[in-house]
């Protein structure tokens, strides 16, 4: 089925039940336990950089193990994959040298990722990719210098221009860009100019998925939002669906999320952490605990989308899925108008 055709069915079966997102991506290819040797391949012997960790290399010298993945977690019950393009930006592969390969890499993660997704859809059971983009390492909303809060390693301007190209290279395999792990709602607006840019310049459209990440139990973003002013700041995308992501646990991150749906007139996604890392930077919590956990979300009516990130994996998305079947999803509701702003905190004048 074509993109347009794809959509409208997710869309429709999003109506009826909780979609299922895929689970973790780099701490499943940490099971592959690759060396420095399988990260550089062929292609990159001779680059002067430790380049075991870039996840996203691996999209062009291990392409099998990426598709793997993928293959491991629709086989585990998932509706939607995401790329394994995290750091498939300029910005991101400066820190090893590689910032002439980021589209290359963001536009073969896509690739992989739809070329997988088109092993198992059918006419009844579409598979989308959700093209993933990340907040990058750097922050347009804190300096990065103790003894010198005014300064900034990026400007508004090249964050957006290296989004543009990751979204650009990217959009021949996506249904939906999902901007993520957003720390710093700052850099999610660079995000969302960078895909209206490229839609205004290619004549394209794709929907935006929105997925903050509260950084501890403050209940805030790094940058200092809570969930419902970092709403009140990105509603204007009109996403697809606004989430949170990482960081968290589903037991901590749960009043999170009920916050979020209170709030937003558009679907809800949740993707938990396995729980907090332990002291070996493991991830204890089981599937089923896990499923326990998100299932009680779905019978609460507070999400519509559910799948899982540090740590989750197959297993729990397995388990996840299997626990919410039969589960109705959140019902959107239907937001009085009023005057909404946000700073640190929601501002709403009835």
């Amino acid at each position: 089925m074509n993109r347009e055709q794809r959509l409208e069915k997710i869309t429709k079966i999003a109506n009826e039940r909780v979609l299922i997102l895929d689970g973790a991506m780099g701490t499943e290819l940490q099971t592959f336990k690759l060396t420095e040797e399988d990260f550089r391949g062929a292609q990159f012997k001779d680059v002067d950089r430790f380049l075991k960790g870039n996840n996203d290399l691996l999209n062009l010298t291990k392409p099998d193990v990426v598709k793997e993945v993928h293959r491991r977690y629709f086989n585990a019950g998932a509706d939607i994959a995401e790329t394994n393009t995290f750091s498939a930006t300029t910005i991101a592969q400066a820190d090893y040298a590689l910032e002439s390969l980021a589209a290359e890499i963001a536009r073969e993660g896509a690739k992989i990722a739809r070329e997988v997704a088109d092993e198992f859809e059918t006419e009844d059971a579409p598979k989308a990719v959700w093209s993933a983009i990340g907040p990058t390492n750097k922050t347009l909303s804190l300096s990065p210098d103790v003894n010198d809060p005014g300064f900034r390693e990026v400007t508004f301007e090249h964050v957006a221009k290296a989004y543009q190209e990751q979204i650009a290279a990217m959009a021949e395999f996506s249904d939906v860009f999902l901007i993520e792990t957003v720390f710093d709602t700052l850099n999610a607006k660079a995000a969302i100019k960078a895909v209206k840019d490229w839609e205004f310049e290619s004549g394209e459209s794709r929907p935006i998925v929105l997925s903050g990440t509260i950084t501890d139990a403050s209940g805030r973003t790094l940058s200092g939002q809570t969930t419902e002013a970092f709403w009140y700041s990105v509603r204007h995308a009109k996403p697809w669906a606004i989430g949170l992501n990482c960081a968290l646990g589903a037991d901590l991150m749960r009043q999170y999320v009920v916050a979020l749906s209170r709030v937003a007139d558009t679907r809800v996604l949740a993707y938990p952490n396995a729980g907090l890392p332990n002291e070996f930077g493991e991830y204890d919590v089981t599937p089923d605990e896990q499923a326990v956990h998100l299932k009680a979300w779905a019978q609460d009516g507070i999400v519509n989308v559910l799948g899982g990130c540090c740590g989750t994996t197959p297993a729990h998305i397995e388990a996840i899925a299997k626990a919410v079947k039969s589960s109705a999803p959140r019902k959107i509701p239907s937001i009085d108008p009023a005057m909404r702003l946000s700073g640190l905190e929601p501002f709403v004048l009835a």
